[in-house]
């Protein structure tokens, strides 16, 4: 038989004095934790019924004045007004291209040489006007002193003086043509020079060594086309129901997905008097500048456009939309622990985290603050 000591039991005593010490705490730290939610799933799948419901807080929808606003979507394109075709006025075979597409020229830059027939001819009726001239003049002097003389009628050399006239006019319509063609008079070649008229980019190109240009042959006539891209037009898309809200003068704000951080503004100069019978939108013209030649033909760009009323909209914590597969929705408390799942459309994000709703959510309706933690809840 087994003695027990006087320390054996206090030790035994206090074993069981602090093992139950620490149930007790266990269990008063456990009913000092708040009870976990618990979400039940009822018939409708957008109706939640949630225990403990004031874990979950509300706010209330607010109403905020602003303008309206219509988003579309264009293009950038080159402002037709500042664009220049270059053609040569001479038929023939280009014989050196000195620019290339998307290069950026001066004016007066030579741009390309064409070998043409059209030079010999005009040069040659040129130095016969040169000696029709000298002719014709020589003899109107001739005139003038047997005039002076008393040996000649005045009608003769009225008429000496005529045809010297004519010589000079036919002499400078000769020199036209030459300066047309861009031919020095003083220094003639078979080749043509086509210089730049004006400054700007190359946008366009029809021509390369050997190939055909003038005005008289078939197909395009235009060698090269220049655009100046200070300026450009955004060409958008606005659909037949929303041009009630675009008006000549309005002003916009173009963001381009090449550089989503900045910021442009420009002015809307026409609207479309025809509609694409196909998706039903009309062609919106944004005037903008471009500084520094960011804006490229061509890049995507978007439009806000901004309108003169102002309207009322409901704003409600950015925190309280739930974005779930590409739709938006907020949790509407219904009582009795239960909360409803609501589409809205969702709007711009304002300052001091707030988020404007379009539609489905009225002023004064309260949502469920954080959206995200209920459905986390009744995700489990």
């Amino acid at each position: 038989m087994k003695v027990w000591t006087g320390r054996a039991v206090v030790a035994v005593v206090l074993s069981i004095a602090a093992m139950t010490g620490c149930k007790s705490a266990a269990k008063d730290e456990a009913a000092e934790a708040p009870p976990a939610a618990k979400v039940e799933k009822t018939g409708d799948l957008n109706v939640l019924q949630v225990e403990h419901a004031e874990r979950f807080g509300l706010t209330t929808a607010v109403e905020r004045k602003a303008v309206s606003t219509l988003n579309v979507t264009g293009s950038v394109n080159p402002d037709v007004s500042r664009t220049i075709p270059v053609i040569s006025l001479a038929n023939g075979r280009v014989v050196e291209v000195f620019a290339r597409l998307g290069d950026t020229v001066k004016k007066g830059q030579l741009l390309m040489e064409v070998q043409s027939t059209d030079v010999s001819g005009a040069f040659d009726q040129y130095l016969k006007a040169v000696n029709d001239e000298r002719l014709a003049r020589t003899q109107f002097d001739r005139a003038k002193t047997l005039f002076d003389k008393g040996a000649i009628a005045k009608s003769q050399m009225e008429v000496s003086e005529n045809a010297e006239l004519d010589a000079k006019t036919d002499l400078t319509a000769a020199e036209q043509q030459l300066k047309v063609l861009g031919v020095d008079k003083a220094n003639p070649t078979a080749a043509v020079k086509v210089y730049a008229p004006s400054s700007g980019v190359i946008i366009a190109q029809n021509v390369t060594n050997a190939a055909a240009a003038g005005v008289t042959l078939s197909g395009s006539s235009t060698a090269f086309t220049i655009a100046d891209l200070s300026h450009v037009w955004i060409l958008c898309d606005v659909f037949e129901n929303d041009l009630s809200m675009v008006h000549l003068g309005q002003e916009a704000e173009i963001h381009l997905s090449a550089y989503p951080d900045r910021t442009f503004r420009g002015t809307v100069s026409d609207i479309g008097a025809v509609l694409d019978p196909t998706v039903r939108t009309a062609k919106v013209r944004v005037q903008v500048e471009n500084p520094g030649m960011v804006m490229r033909v061509g890049m995507f760009a978007t439009a806000t456009l901004h309108g003169q009323k102002e309207e009322t909209r409901t704003v409600v914590p950015a925190t309280a939309v739930l974005h779930l597969q590409d739709r938006d929705w907020v949790f509407v408390p219904m009582g009795s622990g239960q909360f409803r799942k609501t589409e809205v459309h969702g709007g711009d994000m304002i300052g001091g985290g707030q988020q404007e709703i379009m539609s489905g959510l009225a002023v004064g309706q309260k949502v469920v603050t954080m959206a995200l933690d209920l459905q986390n809840s009744a995700a489990q």
